[in-house]
Parts: C-alpha cells; sequence; structure tokens
C-alpha cells in the first residue's frame, strides 16, 4: 500500500509542478526555491525525492540580473536600477552598503542604548535628537570642519584601497604599524582584535544586520518626527496601553 500510494504521489507531483513561483523570492534561507527531482529507478522500488535548494530573487518571478550571479554575499539579485551593472561601479557599491550598514549599527546603539540607560537610571545623558544642542570642547561649526576633514581623508584612502587594493595598509605617520593584505573592507588588524574569521556566512549575517540597522535608524528618525519621543519611550508607551498606544492612534492624531 505504501509503495502504490508513493508511485502515485510520484505520477501526480511532477518537479515542474512543485516549483511554486510564490517560493522563489526573498532573502538567502528564509525563502529558497525548492525543486523537487524523482530520481529514475526500476518499477518494482518507488521513486526517491531529491530536495535541491535554490537561491532566491528579491521579488518572486524576477530573475536576476546577468551581473549579479550570487557570488557576493547577500546577493539577491537586488538593482532594479541597474546602477551596479558597471563592475567599477558594483566594487563601490558593496564596500558603501558594508560601510554605511556598520555605521548605521554604530548610530542605532547609540540612539538606542543611552535613552535604555537613561531611563533605567545609570547615567543621564540627553536624547539622541537633543545630542546636538549641548555645549562641548568646541562650536558646531568647528565641530562641523573637523569631522568634515577626518570623513574626507579616510574615504579617500578606502577609495585608494579599492582602486589598489594593499596600497594604503601602512600607516602613512608610524611607520612601524601596518595592516596585514588582507580582503578589501575587512582590513584585520586593530579593526579586527577578537581575530573573526570573515566567512562567507558571517559576511552575510554582517549584511543582514546592517540593513536592518539601516531600515531601524530611518524608522527612529520617523517615529520622533511623528511622536517627538525616542524608540523606547514610545515602547514604554505602547506596553503601557497597547491596545491604545499602537500606530494607529498616533496617525490618527489621537
Amino acid at each position: 500500500m505504501a509503495t502504490a500510494t508513493m508511485q502515485a504521489s510520484a505520477a501526480v507531483f511532477r518537479p515542474n509542478a512543485l516549483r511554486s513561483r510564490f517560493l522563489t523570492g526573498s532573502s538567502d534561507r528564509l525563502a529558497r526555491a525548492v525543486a523537487v527531482r524523482s530520481s529514475s529507478s526500476s518499477s518494482s522500488s518507488p521513486s526517491s525525492f531529491k530536495i535541491v535548494a535554490k537561491k532566491g530573487e528579491w521579488l518572486p518571478g524576477l530573475a536576476s540580473p546577468t551581473y549579479l550571479n550570487g557570488s557576493l554575499p547577500g546577493d539577491n539579485g537586488f538593482d532594479p536600477l541597474a546602477l551596479a551593472e558597471d563592475p567599477e561601479n558594483l566594487k563601490w557599491f558593496v564596500q558603501a552598503e558594508l560601510v554605511n550598514g556598520r555605521w548605521a549599527m554604530l548610530g542605532v546603539a547609540g540612539m538606542l542604548l543611552p535613552e535604555v540607560f537613561t531611563k533605567i537610571g545609570i547615567i543621564n545623558v540627553p536624547e539622541w535628537y537633543d545630542a546636538g544642542k549641548q555645549e562641548y570642547f568646541a562650536s558646531s561649526s568647528t565641530l562641523f570642519v573637523i569631522e568634515f576633514i577626518l570623513f574626507h581623508y579616510v574615504e579617500i584612502r578606502r577609495w585608494q584601497d579599492i582602486k589598489n587594493p594593499g596600497s594604503v595598509n601602512q600607516d602613512p605617520i608610524f611607520k612601524q604599524y601596518s595592516l596585514p593584505p588582507n580582503e578589501v573592507g575587512y582590513p584585520g588588524g586593530i579593526f579586527n582584535p577578537l581575530n573573526f574569521a570573515p566567512t562567507q556566512e558571517a559576511k552575510e549575517k554582517e549584511l543582514a544586520n546592517g540593513r536592518l540597522a539601516m531600515l531601524a535608524f530611518l524608522g527612529f528618525v520617523v517615529q520622533h518626527n511623528v511622536t517627538g519621543k525616542g524608540p523606547f519611550e514610545n515602547l514604554l508607551q505602547h506596553i503601557s496601553d497597547p491596545w491604545h498606544n499602537t500606530i494607529v492612534q498616533t496617525l490618527a492624531g489621537n
């Protein structure tokens, strides 16, 4: 009976019938297209199945561009404007996303954690949206000029490393220090004190968290413009009355 049922299933469920267009989108692991292939066997033995995972596209049913072949970490074929069609631009965009993701993760932590620690009484610091109003060791215009010069210097050296990998590994001032000749974007040395290995899995996890942090940063900014409060205070307000303090009431102006 089991053999007859298995053979009937193999006759009805063909590989192409099981290839759902709905499952061909989304990210690397959570949504992969599943191709079911029935292996050939004798008529006396039941058919066996092999499950093959295929990397999905970012939009169901939309094929990835030819220049995005899935070899890059976090590559789901997302480039609707074909901005990375030029290989040189693609190299730059890869590094730009990596750096912006890292800054976003630091930024989100810097916006959220001080508010949390202030609310529970560990420290007493202003909210992130009021931090620029505080008095520091220099005026705001002076700090802006200093930051502009420093970031400009860093970005020039980063561009040089992309154009000619390893060309800026030697410290220009402290000649006794130099970075190991690693992959661009993963310099190691003092920038990797815990000696994490830049494996493909680790790169994809970092990009996933960086992309989430960029969305979270945008959400924090929009949330403050709408409510005038920080993310942690909004969360506490929602928990205190979850049926009435929601996005619906906020957008309705209640």
